[in-house]
């Protein structure tokens, strides 16, 4: 029998991308994916839709640095059954905010059935700081990342967390006309670049599951507020959907541990927006002669970098339907070229 046919899809954090850039508008992208393949590899930009998600139980919820290792070949991915998920709070989170999300970790528990330890608070105020760079990115850093690295190691050593759920306070005005554009959905997402220095930090660190929910204000009522956007605005957290993707997230594993998990030899295919094509995953996930990289141009981003730039070979598709015929035909073993009204005659060699 033939391995399970694997597909990894990115979407980039922070980067305006067209489906994948907004509150958890790349899940019926994911969901569809993962019904075109056994195995589906992924990232919390893909998976999250603050109190909205979707379980699948063939998809793999890999946070952005791990991710990258996985491609790299350096970690492998061993699914689970089930994580015993910590959460850690930023010292500077107000305790009704912090109540707010404890009800929803409870509520957790009691209606999912998810296992969560004791949580933390960080003896710091983390002090997210948001920035944005000159393509339209967001990005940002934290002013006191050992506190959060302290917070984590407690989690982990004294309440014995297998995967952790940061919530930190960010400010609740990242710029009036960067949120007023986010929510009605012709912006970037002015916090996921923050998010991500977090998670990666407390991975690159501890090689556990991580992904993070901000913790904000809620914002005034607006009509307008576009469909892509609109999970975010639902209530008082963006925790739910952290804690189910991180209930079932795969351990890391190391390359002294070949014979155990999934490793990026056994990636069949890569979906990714035609112009973010830079990502260090991608990258090395083209240096497979085994995965195809599958290229999206409806997917438009803030970005530049296309295959050619990088000089990756990719299959170029308008629409992430045409991408899911493209795995489907080659999970069946046949030629994309017998789909084309014209097939060349053989030549001699």
């Amino acid at each position: 029998m033939p391995n399970p046919y694997t597909v990894v899809l990115i979407v980039p954090t922070g980067i305006g991308a067209a489906m994948g850039g907004y509150a958890g508008d790349a899940l019926p992208i994911a969901r569809a994916v993962a019904a075109s393949c056994d195995r589906l590899i992924t990232h919390p930009n893909v998976m999250n839709g603050a109190q909205l998600y979707w379980s699948m139980p063939n998809a793999l919820y890999v946070e952005g640095y791990a991710l990258d290792k996985f491609a790299a070949g350096t970690w492998g991915l061993q699914p689970v059954r089930r994580n015993r998920v910590g959460i850690v709070f930023d010292r500077s989170i107000p305790d009704d905010l912090r109540v707010r999300h404890l009800q929803a970790a409870d509520a957790a528990r009691a209606t999912l059935g998810l296992e969560l330890t004791d949580y933390v608070v960080t003896d710091l105020p983390l002090g997210v700081e948001l920035r944005t760079a000159s393509s339209g990115a967001s990005w940002g850093t934290i002013q006191q990342p050992d506190s959060l690295l302290r917070a984590v190691d407690k989690s982990i050593a004294v309440a014995g967390a297998e995967a952790i759920a940061v919530i930190a306070r960010f400010p609740d005005d990242p710029g009036a006309t960067i949120l007023h554009d986010y929510r009605h959905g012709i912006g970037v997402d002015p916090l996921a670049g923050a998010e991500a220095v977090i998670s990666h930090l407390v991975v690159r660190t501890f090689k556990v599951p991580c992904a993070h929910a901000p913790a904000l204000s809620p914002l005034d009522l607006d009509p307008e507020i576009s469909p892509r956007s609109a999970a975010e605005e639902l209530g008082y957290t963006f925790l739910p959907c952290v804690l189910v993707g991180l209930s079932r997230a795969p351990q890391y594993i190391t390359a002294m541990q070949p014979q155990q998990g999934i490793w990026s030899d056994e990636v069949d295919a890569v979906i990714v927006p035609e112009s973010a094509c830079g990502g260090s995953g991608l990258i090395s996930l083209a240096r497979s002669s085994r995965a195809k990289i599958i290229t999206v141009l409806e997917n438009q981003t803030r970005m530049a970098v296309t295959p050619k730039q990088v000089r990756i070979e990719a299959i170029a598709v308008r629409s992430y339907l045409e991408a899911i015929g493209v795995i489907t035909v080659d999970r069946a073993g046949m030629s994309l070229d017998s789909f084309y009204p014209q097939i060349d005659r053989l030549q001699e060699c």
